[in-house]
This record gives structure tokens, C-alpha cells and sequence, in this order.
């Protein structure tokens, strides 16, 4: 069970793209639509979850899709290109949670906002999960260099010495460039 990594956009010369029956799961990547060269994509058969990428609907040169029998969920993105794809219906087959033409099932503003929820909600706890990370990180560091006073010490003799020395390749640096306009100028 593994994913398809996001990388993947950097293939632009892909045309044919077949990773079916290979267990994947987690989200399609949104990057998917930079392979505009890309003329067939099977996905199917696969754990995929999540909605479709909207970025799909941008492959112009796409002329066979198959996402069925997946765990897609949400609308189905609209686009030319999707809309003139053949057997509509048998693309997205297996994936009870999904809605919009071209399936019978008909979206809910309900299920959209959603399904967009659960988007923002993981990328909340994404957030709170690095603030705490970073207190605590912050607070280990300063409350060890608080109670050791030779850490601290040390710690501030570092940042001195990389100070000066930063200082002095700034201040020669300045000298040169003042020289050298000075000898131009003359």
C-alpha cells in the first residue's frame, strides 16, 4: 500500500500512464494536471480516496481516463476535455461516494462543503501540530541554556564569533567595492 509520489508532475513527457491494481492509496496528487502531454491514465482498481483533482479537467491531450473502483469521493470535476471522454459512466464505476454528471447521483451544497472540510481540517491539525512542535523545541532549548550556565555560555560565544566574522567579510567587502569605484571614477 503505497502512494503515488508527488513528484510525479515532473514527468512532462509522460503520454501514457497505467497504475492500475497496484493498491495505492491517500489522494491523487493535484500536480497530476501538469502533464499536459499525457493522452491515457488508468488509476483504477486502486485505495485512492479524497476528491478528484480538479487539475484533470486541464489535460487537454487526454483521450482515456479510468478512475473506477476506487474510494474517490465529492463532485466530479467539470471540463471540456472530460465532458468528450468515451464511456462517461464506466470512468468513475466503484465509487459510491462520488456525484455530478456525468453519474445519476446529483451533489448536495451539503456534501461539497463537506468534503471541503475535511480538506481544511487536516491541514488544521497539520498547523496546530507544528506551533506545538515549535514551543516545545523553543522552550527545551532556552530553559536547558537558563539552567545551564556554561551552555549559555558557550552558546553566545558561537553567535558572537559568527557575528564578527560575518561583519568583517561585510566591512572588506564594502572596501573593495568603495576602492574600486573610487580608481574607476579617477
Amino acid at each position: 500500500m503505497g502512494h503515488i509520489p508527488e513528484e510525479i508532475h515532473l514527468l512532462i513527457g509522460l503520454t501514457n500512464l497505467n497504475l492500475s491494481r497496484n493498491q495505492f492509496s491517500g489522494a491523487i496528487p493535484n500536480q497530476i494536471g501538469d502533464l499536459k502531454r499525457l493522452e491515457s491514465l488508468d488509476l483504477s482498481y486502486n485505495e485512492f480516496s479524497g476528491q478528484i483533482p480538479s487539475s484533470l479537467s486541464a489535460l487537454t491531450s487526454l483521450s482515456y481516463l479510468n478512475l473506477s473502483y476506487n474510494n474517490l469521493s465529492g463532485t466530479i470535476p467539470s471540463g471540456p476535455q472530460l465532458q468528450v471522454l468515451d464511456n462517461q459512466i464506466y470512468i468513475y464505476v466503484g465509487n459510491p461516494a462520488l456525484c455530478g454528471p456525468p453519474l445519476p447521483k446529483k451533489c448536495s451544497a451539503n456534501e461539497s462543503q463537506q468534503s471541503a472540510h475535511k480538506n481544511t481540517s487536516h491541514m488544521d491539525f497539520l498547523y496546530l501540530g507544528m506551533g506545538i512542535g515549535f514551543v516545545v523545541g523553543l522552550w527545551t532549548v532556552l530553559c536547558t541554556m537558563l539552567m545551564k550556565r556554561t551552555w549559555m555560555i558557550a552558546y553566545f560565544r558561537i553567535i558572537d564569533k559568527i557575528y564578527d566574522k560575518f561583519y568583517v567579510q561585510v566591512a572588506i567587502r564594502w572596501a573593495r567595492l568603495m576602492r574600486t569605484n573610487q580608481d574607476d571614477a579617477a
